[in-house]
């Protein structure tokens, strides 16, 4: 049975005066369950804070705007690590990794973050289960006061006051006057990667650009087990018909900018083709070829796909399969003649993976 592969913006899940949780869901998003592959957004306001929680899923965070602080405590770890994070920064979040985030009272925007990961291990195929410590929500909400006081060594009387002063559940605002920690420079080194100002893997002049993660720009992503990368083409660029070969998933969101998306499965059907833009979600099943192409405007887009070390294999471009395969096996498998096979083989001699226009 086909699935619906269309791309969709995520629904609020909760929030308040400090910022909401935006999550992309199964039922809405069929793929996301196939694929075992969770997506959400946090959006803090000024002053905002996410209470400190852990996750089901090995996750991929992405800071898509603002700047602001990301606390992380990694197992076994004996203090946290407090982490300076702003537009373009790339985490990886490892099973059993404590996070709280911070959107400082002095920023002039959201900070919002996007979240990508492996639901396979979770609750739920699909949808993360983030797990809070504290708040109205919170683990210890469920122990009995008799458990808490043994747990903390205090009075039972102390134990149910602590657990119930905080009334929000996930997210809150400040008050005035509350201070943080300090962000540590030291601590960003091997936790953190921007991927606007990291060097490029790819760069293609009028064509677009990418960086990706791998285990030696940001090391945690083995433990994560997803590969990453941020991808921008500039207008009216193409991005090379292309698969997955490696059985992976490739979950692709929409950092801003517009375009058309079109997705081919097997036997040659077009199983989505529609618009895409800024905000949007969408997944390729394993083996289909992708292709997008940018508005006027370009675009930009942020990816995981479910494999550390993704291998692609790429249908147009001087990298691409046609190059390899020989004249005689290419006439024959597109019935065409000599004249025709050397007309297609001596175009995109100089281009890879982006086309400018004409």
């Amino acid at each position: 049975m086909a699935v619906d592969l269309t791309p969709r913006q995520p629904t609020k899940a909760y929030g308040g005066d400090g910022g909401a949780y935006y999550e992309w869901s199964p039922a809405e998003l069929p793929m996301l369950g196939v694929a075992s592959i969770g997506a959400a957004k946090l959006s803090l306001a000024t002053g905002g804070m996410s209470l400190p929680s852990y996750s089901d899923s090995a996750k991929v965070a992405y800071v898509l705007q603002g700047k602001g602080t990301c606390g992380i405590v990694l197992p076994e770890a004996s203090k946290e690590k407090v982490v300076a994070v702003k537009e373009g920064d790339a985490l990886a979040l490892p099973f059993g990794v404590l996070t709280w985030w911070h959107n400082t009272p002095e920023s002039a925007t959201e900070l919002v973050i996007l979240f990508l990961g492996d639901t396979s291990k979770g609750h739920k195929p699909g949808q993360f289960a983030n797990f809070q410590l504290t708040g109205s929500s919170g683990i210890f909400t469920g122990f009995s006061t008799e458990f808490v006081g043994r747990a903390w060594d205090l009075k039972e009387a102390d134990a149910a006051k602590l657990v119930s002063t905080q009334p929000a559940s996930g997210i809150v605002k400040l008050t005035a006057g509350q201070k943080l920690p300090e962000p540590v420079p030291e601590d960003r080194k091997d936790m953190a990667l921007n991927c606007l100002e990291a060097k490029l893997d790819v760069d293609i002049p009028n064509g677009g650009r990418v960086v990706v993660l791998n285990t030696v720009n940001l090391p945690l992503v083995k433990e994560v087990g997803l590969g990453a990368d941020l991808v921008r083409i500039d207008a009216h660029s193409m991005c090379s018909p292309g698969f997955s070969c490696d059985s992976a998933y490739q979950v692709t969101y929409i950092v801003r900018g517009s375009g058309r998306v079109q997705v081919v499965g097997p036997d040659g059907k077009r199983v989505l083709e529609t618009r895409i833009e800024g905000g949007s979600l969408f997944i390729v099943p394993r083996f289909h070829v992708v292709s997008k192409i940018a508005d006027a405007s370009g675009m930009e887009w942020f990816s995981i796909i479910t494999t550390p070390n993704p291998i692609f294999s790429h249908l147009a471009g001087k990298t691409s399969v046609w190059k390899a395969i020989s004249p005689e096996v290419l006439e024959a498998a597109f019935n065409t003649t000599p004249e025709m096979e050397k007309l297609f083989r001596s175009k995109r001699l100089d281009s890879e993976i982006f086309f400018a226009p004409n």
